[in-house]
């Protein structure tokens, strides 16, 4: 299953974006909080649980400075994902972003999964257009 997010537009430098998106340290003033629980994070890794989904842990696996983070699923998610976040400048304190979430899920799973999955990609491209 691929969700992409539409492409969002953030008013801030794109360095300054890399820099917060690639450590996981700095993603805990992001996340929703009526929706996600028990968030603890270090630079590489972080884990939470979703209401409706359960726990979740996630591991940064590849950074190309100033344009992509790709991270993936750590040993707690029962199925395979990549999220990529990519950047790109179009002018000074202009930066566009996409989400890119790939899940292999079996059909059952997609189906229960698909909604809160596509929801979870889409606050958080909402989450990141509040960047300054």
């Amino acid at each position: 299953m691929d969700i992409e997010s539409r492409v969002g537009k953030i008013q801030a430098n794109q360095e300054k974006v890399y820099a917060l998106i690639s450590d996981f340290s700095n993603l805990g003033n992001y996340v929703p909080h009526d929706k996600v629980n028990d968030f603890t994070s270090d630079t590489d890794s972080c884990s939470f649980t979703v209401d409706t989904i359960g726990k979740f842990g996630m591991k940064i696996i590849e950074r190309e400075p100033t344009k992509t983070v790709k991270i993936a699923n750590d040993d707690s998610v029962p199925f395979k994902f990549n999220l990529w976040i990519q950047l790109k400048e179009v002018a000074e304190n202009d930066t566009r972003v996409k989400v890119t979430l790939k899940a292999d899920l079996n059909p059952m799973l997609k189906m229960v999964a698909k909604k809160p999955l596509t929801q979870f990609v889409d606050t958080l491209l909402d989450k990141l257009e509040m960047i300054k």
